[in-house]
This record gives structure tokens, C-alpha cells and sequence, in this order.
């Protein structure tokens, strides 16, 4: 006699949605060290084994509102290299900007890199929190990795251009700002540093 395995309940992408609502809205209010899962689950309208059950610990749930900040930020291929990187970063910038003061006022000689910087510590203590920020980067990325590489394809960017190694001038210095030297991404950051890398990749 053969038996069917039995399959658990699909995930209800409202309460999911529900939670990372949530979750965003406490993490605004009071920061990463003062938000707590209970209180997620509370304003959320769901019972605290739900919540568990999806995010094991609040690092799982930061780092799955982060996943939701950045797939609310569209990349779009218009043919125009700069004019499509530079809003993609001026995006990104800005969002880096919010996280680095949530839970606190903001002052001008703040140079926290709040949150970004607690989600890079979760990942060095939790080899799977670590996963987790790996892969909501690897997947992200592949987004502006495809735009250089069209990019490349029409002939705007030299035939040896590399678009990892573009890719990782951007990222490399928005995150060195954010979380070394902890540097304003004031005036047309965005686009000067969109220049600057484009400068030596572009088809003569």
C-alpha cells in the first residue's frame, strides 16, 4: 500500500506581507536594538508561532524587510547606461540613507551606519543569516549586472569591459560611505560616482 505525503499549508502571502509591514513600521519607530518579535507579532495580527515559524529571529525578519525595500526599487534597461544606473544608485543611496538613521533622529554629524550595519554583524555570527544576505545580494544584483552586460552587448561599453568589476566599483564605494568612513551621500553622489566609474568603460 503506497500513501500520500502529506503537504503543509502554502504560505499566505498577506500575513507575510502583514508582518514585513509590520516589521518596517516598528524598525522606523524604534530602531533595531529596541523592536522586538512579540511586538511584530502583535501589530502584525498574528499569533507569535506564525511569525516564527517564517523568520527564527529577528536578524531573518531585518534582513527579509530589507529583501521587500529592495524589490520595491524597479531597474529599468531604457538603452541609456548612465541615465539607468544613476537612477538605480540615487535609489539604492537613498534607501541606505533611511536605514542608517531609523529609531533615532537624525543629526548632521551623524556617521552611524545603523541598520546596514547591524545586518552585516548578523551575518559574520549566523552562517545562515549570512546565507540569507548573500543571497538576497546575488539575486538583486543580477538586476544592475544585467544592465552593464546589455550594455556592453549594444556597444556603449568597450568589448573587455567587466561588469562585475563595474558593478563592484559602485556597490564597493556606496557601502565603503555607509559603513567606514560614514560620509553623506549629499548632492549628486549618485551620479559623480556613475561618472567616475563609466569614465574608463566607455566604447570610444
Amino acid at each position: 500500500m503506497t500513501t500520500t505525503a502529506r503537504r503543509g499549508r502554502p504560505r499566505d502571502e498577506g500575513t507575510d506581507a502583514r508582518i514585513l509591514a509590520a516589521a518596517y513600521e516598528l524598525l522606523l519607530e524604534r530602531g533595531y536594538e529596541r523592536y522586538s518579535m512579540d511586538e511584530v507579532a502583535q501589530r502584525a495580527g498574528v499569533a507569535k508561532t506564525t511569525l516564527y515559524r517564517r523568520w527564527p529571529t529577528k536578524d531573518h525578519l531585518v534582513v527579509a524587510v530589507v529583501a521587500k525595500i529592495q524589490d520595491d526599487v524597479p531597474v529599468t534597461d531604457t538603452g541609456d547606461i548612465r541615465h539607468d544606473l544613476v537612477t538605480y544608485l540615487a535609489a539604492i543611496v537613498a534607501g541606505l540613507d533611511r536605514m542608517r538613521r531609523v529609531g533615532r533622529p537624525a543629526t548632521p554629524d551623524d556617521r552611524s551606519a545603523g541598520l546596514v550595519a547591524e545586518i552585516t554583524a548578523a551575518a559574520a555570527r549566523h552562517p545562515d543569516v549570512g546565507e540569507a544576505v548573500r543571497a538576497l545580494f546575488a539575486r538583486r544584483n543580477a538586476l544592475p549586472l544585467a544592465l552593464l552586460e546589455s550594455a556592453r552587448a549594444r556597444g556603449d561599453l568597450r568589448p573587455d569591459a567587466r561588469p562585475d568589476l563595474l558593478f563592484d566599483a559602485l556597490a564597493g564605494a556606496v557601502y565603503y560611505r555607509l559603513l567606514i568612513t560614514g560620509e553623506p551621500f549629499d548632492g549628486d553622489y549618485a551620479a559623480e560616482l556613475v561618472d567616475q566609474v563609466l569614465a574608463g568603460a566607455r566604447a570610444l
